[in-house]
């Protein structure tokens, strides 16, 4: 899969969370559950930014024997791709503010 199509996988997954991660704990586990295991699988479902960050940086300075890359020209996807999805689903959840109480 291209950088784009992963990073689309991390906007939807991360805009479902949003929109329907509020609830019962099951129901947000099975989300859970589900997300990670079907349009976030090719990106290993990053969900925070710091998770796929993190791991990377630690690959690149720790003295790990017989390392492969650590692919930085991918390293954008799992930080842009969850605030995006945030942003991008944050507007649907906002509430309407109370009317004002009479008297």
């Amino acid at each position: 899969m291209s950088s784009g199509d992963t990073v689309v996988d991390e906007i939807i997954g991360a805009a479902s969370l949003i929109l329907f991660g509020t609830g019962v704990r099951a129901a947000v586990t099975l989300l859970m559950t589900g997300i990670g295991l079907s349009p976030d699988a090719p990106t290993g479902c990053a969900a925070d930014p710091a998770r796929g960050l993190g791991r990377r940086v630690a690959h690149t300075f720790l003295p790990i024997p017989n390392r492969g890359t650590s692919d930085w020209a991918y390293a954008w996807v799992p930080v842009a791709g969850p605030p995006t999805g945030g942003v991008l689903a944050g507007p649907a959840t906002t509430q309407p503010s109370e009317p004002e109480p009479k008297g």
